[in-house]
């Protein structure tokens, strides 16, 4: 079984900015001065809870006696669910800390 590492998270992270980011006809090479952070981060919340809703899915059919789904899919499926959640949380933790730093300067 594959280790997760932090290096592979972050790097994933960037792949679905940058695609977040072509797709809303930005590149990379312009810099975060025009990216909406807003919709970056509801694209991300969308595709944590696709690949969690496809988990969930593809348990239920594994439940049911599916003979096209086996066990090590459905697992494998359920800890990449559970590590884009967990990704995603990590990111909101860093948001609300920012937030807190940020209102408690004094002006």
């Amino acid at each position: 079984m594959n280790e997760i590492k932090p290096n592979d998270l972050f790097a994933q992270l960037r792949a679905i900015g940058s695609a977040a980011l072509a797709e809303s006809g930005g590149s990379a090479a312009q810099g975060g001065s025009n990216v909406d952070f807003g919709a970056l981060l509801k694209s991300s919340l969308e595709a944590v809870n696709e690949r969690q809703q496809g988990a969930a899915e593809l348990a239920r059919s594994f439940e049911l006696g599916d003979p096209k789904v086996d066990l090590t899919r459905v697992m494998v499926e359920m800890q990449k669910a559970r590590v884009s959640f967990e990704a995603l949380y990590q990111v909101r933790n860093k948001l609300v800390e920012a937030y807190r730093e940020v209102m408690s300067m004094q002006v």
